[in-house]
């Protein structure tokens, strides 16, 4: 048996495997409900109080405290910008205890015409088979492009 210490259970390595596993799938759904436009999907696979840290000088780089939150400042301004479902395409997942690491690509339309595409790397922390917290890194520079500067956030 080996111990998790971030839980205080003792847990044999298979559990353990079958936990990441189970992680790793809670993404996978979490972000083919992002591909179907389907937001409650997504808020689905999180807990109530997420953290959701975006990093640069866009406008939306800040940490996001809680759905209402994310929603609001971050899925709805989104959504007004992009013409389209943000297509998202995980190339890689790792697991290691209540982390999750995804690489992935994602695009959409933009309405004033043009295509948003991005790579991303982002680390999941996650809590009683749900997401956490979200540490998102990215093109900056092409989300400013996109959507703005920080300065530029109402």
């Amino acid at each position: 048996m080996t111990q998790n210490t971030s839980l205080g259970v003792p847990q044999t390595t298979e559990e353990m495997k079958m936990s990441i596993e189970s992680n790793k799938d809670v993404i996978r759904q979490a972000y083919g409900a992002v591909s179907r436009g389907d937001a409650d999907g997504f808020l689905a696979c999180a807990c109530d109080d997420i953290t959701f840290t975006l990093y640069g000088k866009h406008r939306f780089a800040r940490t996001f405290t809680g759905k209402q939150d994310l929603v609001d400042n971050l899925l709805v301004p989104m959504g007004e910008t992009l013409g389209g479902l943000m297509q998202i395409e995980i190339t890689n997942l790792i697991g290691e205890g209540d982390y999750v690491v995804m690489e992935a690509l994602g695009w959409s339309d933009i309405k004033a015409g043009g295509t948003y595409n991005n790579t991303y790397c982002l680390v999941f922390e996650m809590r009683d088979g749900k997401i956490k917290a979200v540490r998102e890194y990215l093109d900056t520079e092409r989300v400013t492009e996109v959507f703005g500067a920080i300065d530029e956030r109402a």
